[in-house]
């Protein structure tokens, strides 16, 4: 753009910024949810507490089912998947 075309547009300035900031606090935010390090970190510490008898069985199953879910939907994320 040149010096004409900032000086036209240079009101729209801090809405450019604007949208560039939501932009990356987005970017940012969908980075984070698709992280499946929380994730894992979730998984160990559910069978940590399976194995030392904080939950039961079934307890341990339903959640792990939950965590296992999140984890595929992950995955297709990254593949560019639905």
């Amino acid at each position: 753009m040149g010096l004409l075309g900032q000086l036209v547009t240079l009101p729209l300035a801090p809405v450019r910024t604007a949208v560039w900031a939501a932009r990356r606090v987005a970017e940012k935010a969908e980075a984070e949810y698709y992280d499946p390090a929380p994730v894992m970190a979730r998984l160990a510490e559910l069978e940590r507490r399976l194995t030392a008898g904080e939950i039961d069985e079934e307890t341990f199953d339903r959640e792990e089912d939950l965590l296992i879910d999140r984890l595929e939907e992950i995955d297709r994320y990254r593949r560019g998947g639905p």
